[in-house]
C-alpha cells in the first residue's frame, strides 16, 4: 500500500535498504547515472531516524500533491525546466503523476535525454508513463527505441497502439504502420484514421479507397481526408464521386472540391461549385481567387478580390503574387502599399517580383524595408543579385546573411553554390561545401545536385565525381549533372559509361539525359555512336527528339565535316529549326571553311534574331579566314546600321578567394607591369617550341606584326598569366571566358602549359579545355 515500509531482502549476506514512491526520495539533478546504493548494513539510529521521515512524509495531503503537479505542469508549458525540477526535488511525496508531468514537460522543450533519464529512475511507472514515454520517442522520431520500448510495456492501451501507428505512418512505414493496425485488439475512430491518412499522405490512395469501403460510418474528417487525396493526384472524377456520397459535408468538403477544380483549370465548375456552396468562407473565396491568378485570368481574380467580404493576409498575397507572375510589378506595389497587414509572405512575394523582373534596385529597397527578414527573404535577394549577374555581390550577401545569425538553409546554401559555379569560384565553393558537411546537407539530393553542379562547372570534374558517388539516393537530375559534366570536359566516354551506369540503376533517361548523351558524343567526334543514339531513343526510351536533340546531331554531323548529312538532317526535322539550330550548321562551316554554307545559315540567323552579335562575329571571322576583309567592313558596319553592339569578351580567374578579371589589352590591374614581362617571356619560349600567331583569326586588315600584337593580350592569356604567377606550383590555374576561346589562345596555352609544367583548365561559352604538357583534352576537337 501507498504509505508503508517496503523492505527488499537481497539473496545474500547484506541487504539494501531501497525508498519507493512513498519513501523521502533523494533530489533528482539534470544529470543521467543510477543513485548509489546506500550502507548496506544502517545502524539503529538511522533507521530510527529514516522512520520518523517517511512517517511525516506519508501523512503529506493528496491535495498538497496535486497543487505541486500542477506546479510542475504550469512550470513546464512556460518553458521554465529548472524551476519545474526545484517544485518536483521539494515535494514531501511524489506519485506517478508528478513524474509523468516532469517527462511531459521534459519532452515538450525539446529535452529528450532528461525524459529519458526520468522515466528509467521512475520507482513505479502507471500506463500513462509507459505511453508519455513512448510518443517521445516517436516525435524524436526513433522508431526502433518506440519499438523495442512498446513491446517492453507491460500493459497496452489504445493510445499506445495508435501512438506507435502514428510514428510509423508519419515517417513513411506504411506497411509497418498497417502491422500495427492488424495487430491491434481494439481500434477508434483514431486508429481508422491515421492509416487512411497513412496511405493518402504516402501516395497509396488505391489502399486508402480499399480500406475506405472496408468500413461504414467514417466521420466527415475521413472523406475529406481520402477525397483531398484523389484531388493531390489530380483524379477529379474520383473526389467528385465521393464529394457526392458524402452523408454530410462541411466547409472542408466544399472548400477541398472547389480547390481541386480551380487548381487544375476548371474555373467554370470551380465557380458552379462555388455558387452552389451554403457556407462561403474566405477560404473558399481565397480558393477561387488563387485558382484564377494561377491560369492567367487576372482580370477575373481580380472581380473576385473585390467583391470578397472578408479578406485575410492569404488573399491579400494571392492576389499580389498573380501581378508579380505577369510581371505587373506597378499594380503588385499598390497592392501591397494598400495591405491593412503585412506578413513576412507579403514581403517576400513583392521582393521575389522584382527580383526575377530584373529591377534589383528596387529588390533592394524592399529588403533594406524589412520589418523582419527570414531565410526566404535572403534567399530571393541573393538569387536576385546572381540571376541579374551580380555575382560578387550575391556572395557578399551570403556573408552577411551568416553574420546577421539568420540560419543558413538548403536554399540559400544552393543559391550561393550557383553562384560559385557561375563564376567559377572554386575555394569559396569549397569552404561552402565545408559548412554543408557540418550542417548535415551534404548527402542529400537537393543541395548533393548543386554541389556537383559547382563542381563541374569550376572545372574540378574529379571532385564532382566524389561528390557524385557521395549522393546517397540519384534522381534523374544527378545523373544528368554527371553526364553533362564529362561531356563539357570532353571527356566523352566518361560521359557514356555514366549513361550505361544510370541504366543499370534503374533509372529512366529523359530528354535532358539524351541532351547530354549527344553533345558528348559530339564533343569527342564520336559520329557513329551518336547517331545510334539519336534513332534509337525513341524506341528504347520514349522520348520524342526535340529541336536540342536535333541541334546536337547537326553539331555532331558538321564537326565531322559531313556538312551535306548535316543540312540532309535539318530538312527532315519534324518542325522548322530555330537560331540554335541554325548556329550549330554555321559554326561547322566556320570550322570547315564553307564560306556559302555559312552565309546561307547567317542570313537566316538575322531574321530570326536581329541582335543576336555572336552571329555577326562568326561569320566576320568565317570571312576573314579567307581574306574577304571587304566582307569583314559590312559586316561592322551593318552590326552600327542595327545598333548591335558585341559583347566584350573577359577571362578571370580565383586567387585566394578573390576574382580577378581582364579584359583584351588590360590596363587595369595592379599587376599589369608584372603580368605583360611575363607574357613577353612566355612568347620567346614559345616561338622557340615552334608557336606560330594565328593571324587569320584578327578582324582587321592590318600588318601581320601589329596582327600578332593584337593576339599577344587576348583576356584569357592575361589571366592564365597572372594565375601561373600567382597560384602557387602544383595546383591547377582555372580561367574563365564569358566568350569562346579563341582559336589562338587555344593554341597558345597548349604551349604555355608545356613551358612552365602547370595544368591549366579554361572555361569557355561552348565547353572545357584541360591543358597539360601541351595537349588539350579536346583533342583539337572543338
Amino acid at each position: 500500500m501507498r504509505g508503508s515500509y517496503r523492505f527488499r531482502q537481497l539473496h545474500s549476506s547484506s541487504f539494501c535498504l531501497r525508498s519507493l514512491e512513498t519513501q523521502q526520495p533523494s533530489n533528482i539533478k539534470h544529470q543521467t547515472g543510477n543513485p548509489t546504493c546506500p550502507n548496506p548494513i544502517p545502524s539503529k539510529k538511522a533507521l530510527t531516524q529514516k522512520r520518523r521521515s517517511m512517517n511525516k512524509l506519508s501523512n503529506a495531503s493528496d491535495s498538497e500533491i496535486v497543487k505541486l503537479n500542477k506546479d510542475i505542469t504550469t512550470q513546464m508549458r512556460n518553458g521554465r525546466c529548472e524551476a519545474a525540477l526545484r517544485v518536483f526535488n521539494v515535494m514531501p511525496r511524489r506519485s506517478p503523476v508528478s513524474y509523468n508531468a516532469m517527462i511531459s514537460g521534459y519532452l515538450a522543450n525539446g529535452k529528450f535525454d532528461l525524459a529519458k533519464d526520468m522515466f528509467e529512475k521512475m520507482p513505479e511507472r502507471d500506463l500513462v508513463s509507459w505511453n508519455v514515454m513512448l510518443s517521445g520517442y516517436v516525435r524524436n522520431r526513433d522508431l526502433g527505441a518506440a519499438h523495442a520500448l512498446f513491446e517492453r510495456m507491460p500493459e497496452k492501451d489504445v493510445v499506445s497502439w495508435n501512438t506507435m501507428l502514428s510514428g510509423y505512418a508519419q515517417n513513411g512505414y506504411v506497411d509497418e504502420a498497417r502491422k500495427v493496425f492488424e495487430r491491434m485488439p481494439d481500434k477508434n475512430e483514431i486508429s481508422w484514421n491515421g492509416l487512411l491518412a497513412a496511405y493518402v499522405q504516402n501516395g497509396r490512395i488505391e489502399d486508402a479507397h480499399r480500406l475506405f469501403e472496408s468500413k461504414a460510418n467514417w466521420e466527415a474528417v475521413s472523406w475529406n481526408c481520402l477525397m483531398g487525396g484523389f484531388v493531390k493526384q489530380k483524379r477529379l472524377v474520383h473526389a467528385r464521386q465521393l464529394f457526392d456520397r458524402m452523408p454530410v459535408r462541411d466547409e472542408v468538403s466544399w472548400n477541398t472540391m472547389i480547390t481541386g477544380y480551380a487548381q487544375n483549370g476548371e474555373m467554370s465548375e470551380a465557380r458552379r461549385l462555388f455558387e452552389e456552396s451554403p457556407i462561403r468562407d474566405v477560404f473558399a473565396w481565397t480558393s477561387m481567387l488563387s485558382g484564377y491568378v494561377q491560369n492567367g485570368m487576372l482580370d477575373e481574380g481580380r472581380r473576385m478580390f473585390d467583391e470578397m467580404p472578408e479578406k485575410n493576409s492569404v488573399s491579400w498575397n494571392a492576389m499580389i503574387a498573380g501581378y508579380v507572375q505577369c510581371k505587373r510589378m506597378d499594380m503588385a506595389m499598390k497592392l501591397f502599399e494598400a495591405m491593412p497587414f503585412r506578413n513576412a509572405s507579403s514581403w517576400n512575394t513583392i521582393l521575389t517580383g522584382y527580383a526575377q523582373s530584373g529591377d534589383i534596385d528596387s529588390a533592394r529597397k524592399i529588403f533594406d524595408s524589412m520589418p523582419r527578414r527570414d531565410s526566404i527573404s535572403w534567399a530571393a535577394i541573393i538569387a536576385g543579385y546572381a540571376q541579374n549577374g551580380y555575382s560578387e555581390e550575391a556572395l557578399c550577401l551570403f556573408v552577411e546573411m551568416k553574420r546577421d545569425g539568420e540560419r543558413l538553409t538548403r536554399s540559400s546554401f544552393t543559391c550561393a553554390l550557383s553562384t560559385c559555379a557561375e563564376i567559377a569560384a572554386l575555394e569559396l565553393g569549397k569552404q561552402l561545401h565545408g559548412r554543408m558537411t557540418k550542417a548535415g546537407y551534404e548527402t542529400g539530393c537537393y543541395v548533393g545536385n548543386a554541389l556537383l553542379v559547382m563542381y563541374c562547372k569550376c572545372g574540378s570534374i574529379e571532385e564532382a565525381y566524389d561528390v557524385f558517388q557521395g549522393i546517397a539516393q540519384k534522381d534523374v537530375v544527378s545523373w544528368n549533372t554527371m553526364i553533362y559534366g564529362y561531356a563539357r570536359h570532353g571527356f566523352g566516354s566518361k560521359a557514356l559509361m555514366v549513361f550505361e551506369s544510370m541504366k543499370a540503376a534503374g533509372i529512366k533517361p529523359d530528354d535532358v539525359t539524351m541532351v547530354g548523351v549527344l553533345s558528348a558524343c559530339s564533343h569527342t567526334g564520336l559520329v557513329d555512336r551518336g547517331t545510334e543514339y539519336f534513332y534509337s531513343m525513341n524506341q528504347d526510351y520514349g522520348i520524342t527528339a526535340n529541336s536540342k536533340h536535333y541541334t546536337c546531331m547537326i553539331d555532331l554531323l558538321g564537326r565531322a565535316g559531313r556538312l551535306e548529312e548535316a543540312q540532309n538532317l535539318m530538312r527532315e526535322m519534324p518542325f522548322e529549326p530555330d537560331a540554335a539550330t541554325w548556329g550549330a550548321l554555321l559554326g561547322a562551316s566556320r570550322i570547315h571553311g564553307n564560306t556559302e554554307l555559312g552565309e546561307k545559315a547567317a542570313q537566316i540567323i538575322f531574321e530570326m534574331e536581329p541582335d543576336n552579335a555572336g552571329m555577326y562575329v562568326l561569320l566576320s571571322n568565317l570571312y576573314a579566314a579567307s581574306g574577304r576583309w571587304g566582307e569583314v567592313g559590312k559586316m561592322r558596319l551593318k552590326m552600327t546600321d542595327k545598333g548591335v553592339r558585341k559583347v566584350p569578351g573577359y577571362s578571370w580567374v580565383e586567387v585566394q578567394n578573390k576574382i580577378h578579371t581582364f579584359s583584351v589589352g588590360d590596363s587595369i590591374h595592379p599587376d599589369k607591369e608584372k603580368i605583360y614581362a611575363f607574357l613577353e617571356e612566355l612568347d620567346l619560349k614559345m616561338k622557340r617550341e615552334g608557336y606560330i600567331s594565328s593571324t587569320k583569326l584578327v578582324l582587321h586588315d592590318v600588318e601581320e606584326e601589329e596582327k600578332e600584337h593584337m593576339l599577344k593580350y587576348h583576356s584569357e592569356k592575361l589571366a592564365v598569366a597572372f594565375g601561373i604567377l600567382s597560384i602557387p606550383a602544383g595546383r591547377p590555374i582555372r580561367v574563365i571566358k564569358n566568350l569562346r576561346v579563341c582559336g589562338d589562345c587555344h593554341n597558345a596555352i597548349k604551349y604555355i602549359s608545356k613551358i612552365v609544367g602547370r595544368t591549366i583548365i579554361l572555361r569557355d561559352s561552348h565547353r572545357f579545355h584541360h591543358f597539360s604538357g601541351g595537349n588539350c583534352s579536346c583533342g583539337d576537337y572543338w
